[in-house]
C-alpha cells in the first residue's frame, strides 16, 4: 500500500512513513493510491469476527509494512475490556425500532476519539522504539481530541504532547480532563482564540519543514491517516451488528466538524461496505452542511465561529475535507491544490458550475444542521422515549439522522461522547445531572496545569523549543 498526497507533489510513502507525520511535504494530506475493494466472500467472512479480529483484517490492508504478528500484538493489547469497559469495544444499542446508537465512548476519556487514539499511541511507541527516535506531537483540539491524545500518549517512551485548545471554549469537564494531567511529557497550551486558530497554528508549524524536521514534529489530529483508518473499523462493526446479511444497506448519522469521523465512513463505503447514506450533522457552525446542500465551501472567519453547547464541532475549517474533495474531483491533485489555495486567498470555493457538483450525489452524503434548541429537545425526547441519556453532539446526529431516515434502512447514529462531559446542557434539558463514571467524580476540582498563549505561530514554536 503506497500513500500519495492530495496535492500531488510529495513523494509516495508507506504507512510507517506517514504514521508519525502530519501534512505531506507539499502541504497535502496522505491518502492511499487506491482503496482496497472487498469481495462478497471477504464481507461474509468478516461478519462473525470480534472487534480485534476485524481491526486486524482492515488495518493489515493499509499498514502492510508492519509485520502481521506485530500488528496483531498491538491491536490485541489496545482493544481490551479493561480499556473500553466491554469486550465488544463499540457495542450497539437500540434507540427505537430501526434506529440504533453505536457506542463509541467507552474508552478512558469517554469520547469516540479514544477508539483510534489508543491504537495510535501504541503504533507511535512501536515505531519510535524501532527507529530509536523521539517525537514531539503538536495537536489542536476543540474538546475531545486533546484528552484522547494525552491519555493515549501519557508516559509513553520518546513522546511529548503539545496540545493547543481554544481558551475557555471547552466544557468544564473536557478542560479538566486535559489540564489536570500532571505527566511531564504532556503540555497543554490554551490559545486566546477559537479552534480554527489552533488548527491554523498546527498547519503552519507542519508546513515549516525545517522546524518540523529539527524538532521532530508529528501530529495526532484527524489529518493523521492512522486515526482515520482506525475509525473505518467501527463502521464495519456497526453494520454487521444491525444487519442479517450483506445484501442489506445501512445509513450512518455522524456528528462532525472536522470531517474526520465521517471521512472514515466515506472510505468504508468506497471499500464496498453497503452504506446507503452518510448523514452529516453539524451544529450552528454549518460550513459542511452548506457545502453538501449548495456546492459552496465557505469558511467563516474566527469572529463568526459560534460558541455552542456541542463545542467539539465549533469548527469552520474542516481539515479532513480535502481527502473527500480529492475523491470528488476524480483524484485530480492539481484541482485540489487550486481549490484549497482559493480557500487561503478568498475563504471559499464554489463547485456549483462544475461537473463535480453533479457527482456529489454518487457519494451518498446528505446533511443537516442542529441548534441549541434542537439538541435540548432531542435529549429530552430520547430520554423520555427510551430512558437513555445522550450527549449534545450525539443529539445533533440523532436529530439530523431522523430527518433523513428511510423505511426499511437501519439507521445507526454514531455516539460522540458520554453525557458526563456536558453536564451543564444535560441539566438544562433534563433538570438532573448525568451520571459521572466511577473514579471521575472529582475531576473538575483537581489542580490544573496549562499555559495561555496568543494565537501566534512564533510563540508556539518558542514554547516547543523551550520544552523539547
Amino acid at each position: 500500500m503506497r500513500y500519495i498526497s492530495t496535492r500531488g507533489a510529495a513523494p509516495a510513502a508507506q504507512f510507517s512513513d506517514v504514521l508519525l507525520g502530519g501534512l505531506m511535504s507539499d502541504g497535502g494530506l496522505a491518502i492511499p493510491e487506491s482503496y482496497p475493494q472487498l469481495s462478497a466472500t471477504q464481507l461474509a467472512q468478516w461478519r462473525t469476527l470480534s472487534y480485534r479480529e476485524l481491526a486486524l483484517e482492515i488495518m493489515r490492508l493499509y499498514a502492510d509494512d508492519i509485520a502481521d504478528a506485530e500488528l496483531r500484538r498491538i491491536i490485541d493489547a489496545t482493544y481490551t475490556a479493561a480499556v473500553f469497559r466491554s469486550d465488544d469495544i463499540t457495542p450497539v444499542r437500540q434507540l427505537q425500532p430501526g434506529v440504533h446508537i453505536l457506542g463509541l465512548s467507552n474508552g478512558p476519556t469517554l469520547a469516540f476519539k479514544d477508539v483510534a487514539m489508543q491504537l495510535l499511541g501504541a503504533l507511535f511507541e512501536q515505531a519510535l522504539a524501532r527507529e530509536r527516535r523521539e517525537l514531539n506531537i503538536l495537536g489542536a483540539t476543540s474538546g475531545d481530541t486533546g484528552s484522547a491524545a494525552e491519555y493515549a500518549m501519557r508516559g509513553r517512551r520518546g513522546v511529548r504532547v503539545f496540545m493547543l485548545s481554544p481558551h475557555r471554549r471547552m466544557s468544564a469537564f473536557q478542560t479538566a480532563q486535559m489540564f489536570s494531567l500532571q505527566d511531564p511529557n504532556i503540555y497543554n497550551i490554551a490559545i486566546r482564540g477559537v479552534f480554527d486558530d489552533c488548527q491554523d497554528i498546527v498547519k503552519a508549524v507542519s508546513n515549516d519543514l525545517a522546524f518540523k524536521t529539527r524538532h521532530h514534529i508529528g501530529t495526532v489530529n484527524s489529518i493523521n491517516w492512522a486515526r482515520i483508518v482506525a475509525q473505518v473499523v467501527y463502521y464495519f462493526k456497526g453494520y454487521f451488528a444491525v444487519t442479517q446479511s450483506n445484501e442489506q444497506q445501512v445509513s450512518f448519522a455522524v456528528p462532525t466538524g472536522n470531517f474526520g469521523n465521517i471521512c472514515a465512513g466515506h472510505i468504508a463505503r468506497s471499500m464496498g461496505l453497503p452504506i446507503r447514506n452518510l448523514i452529516l450533522a453539524t451544529n450552528e457552525n454549518n460550513v459542511l452542511d452548506e457545502f453538501f446542500r449548495s456546492g459552496v465551501y465557505r469558511v467563516r472567519p474566527s469572529n463568526q465561529v459560534h460558541q455552542t453547547s456541542s463545542p467539539s464541532m465549533d469548527i469552520s475549517k474542516a481539515s479532513n475535507f480535502e481527502r473527500f474533495v480529492y475523491d470528488l474531483t476524480g483524484r485530480n491533485a492539481a484541482q485540489v491544490r487550486e481549490l484549497f489555495h482559493q480557500v487561503e486567498r478568498t475563504g471559499q470555493f464554489d463547485l456549483t458550475r462544475t461537473p463535480h457538483h453533479a457527482r456529489l450525489a454518487q457519494f451518498g452524503f446528505v446533511s443537516g444542521a442542529s441548534s441549541h434548541a434542537d439538541r435540548l429537545e432531542t435529549i429530552r425526547r430520547v430520554y423520555r422515549d427510551s430512558g437513555q441519556m445522550v450527549d449534545t453532539h450525539t443529539a445533533d446526529g440523532i436529530k439530523v439522522g431522523l430527518e433523513h431516515q428511510e423505511a426499511g434502512v437501519p439507521l445507526v447514529c454514531l455516539e460522540t461522547a458520554l453525557p458526563a462531559k456536558f453536564s451543564e446542557t444535560i441539566r438544562e434539558a433534563l433538570g438532573r445531572d448525568p451520571e459521572i463514571p466511577k473514579g471521575l467524580e472529582n475531576l473538575e476540582h483537581l489542580p490544573q496545569r496549562y499555559t495561555v498563549l496568543d494565537a501566534d505561530v512564533a510563540a508556539v514554536k518558542d514554547f516547543i523549543t523551550g520544552n523539547s
